[in-house]
């Protein structure tokens, strides 16, 4: 967490602390999903945030710290991280359909098929949306605790 921490402080994608660090995208990817990073990549790293590898092993081990994210940030972190693939499976859809149409007048201009395919995923864009900017929250985080707490029999 500490290393997502310090990756959005500088306001760096995680392809840009890959480049930076010479790691793969993966190995970020999985550091900041808590998995223990090898002695080589808290080296790489620690050259970049230009601290010591014994700093970013006791931020890693300590949870109570300063510089660990919260819920708090994480749940914001998630949030725009599913706005971040909203927007992306939007700018799909458009590209995908322009270029659906752009077909179809070629190919057969007489009847526009493309619209079907628009409509289609054109629900599931809507869904996305919905979903992702909570406007109707069926499944959100109060139906996720209530359904642990009824799984566990006890409250959190």
């Amino acid at each position: 967490m500490i290393i997502r921490k310090l990756r959005l402080q500088k306001a760096w994608s995680q392809e840009q602390l890959a480049e930076a660090s010479g790691l793969s995208l993966r190995t970020i990817q999985r550091i900041e999903r808590g998995q223990t990073p090898s002695l080589e990549s808290l080296k790489s790293l620690a050259a970049v945030f230009e601290t010591t590898i014994a700093d970013l092993q006791q931020e890693l081990t300590m949870k109570t710290d300063t510089n660990t994210t919260t819920s708090e940030e994480n749940n914001v972190i998630e949030q725009v991280w599913a706005i971040k693939a909203f927007y992306s499976h939007l700018i799909q859809y458009g590209v995908t359909i322009i270029t659906l149409f752009i077909i179809n007048y070629f190919v057969s201009p007489h009847y526009y098929w493309a619209w079907w395919v628009a409509l289609g995923w054109g629900v599931g864009v809507i869904s996305h949306a919905l979903d992702t900017y909570e406007v109707f929250n069926l499944f959100g985080s109060k139906w996720e605790k209530r359904q642990i707490e009824k799984r566990l029999g006890r409250k959190l």
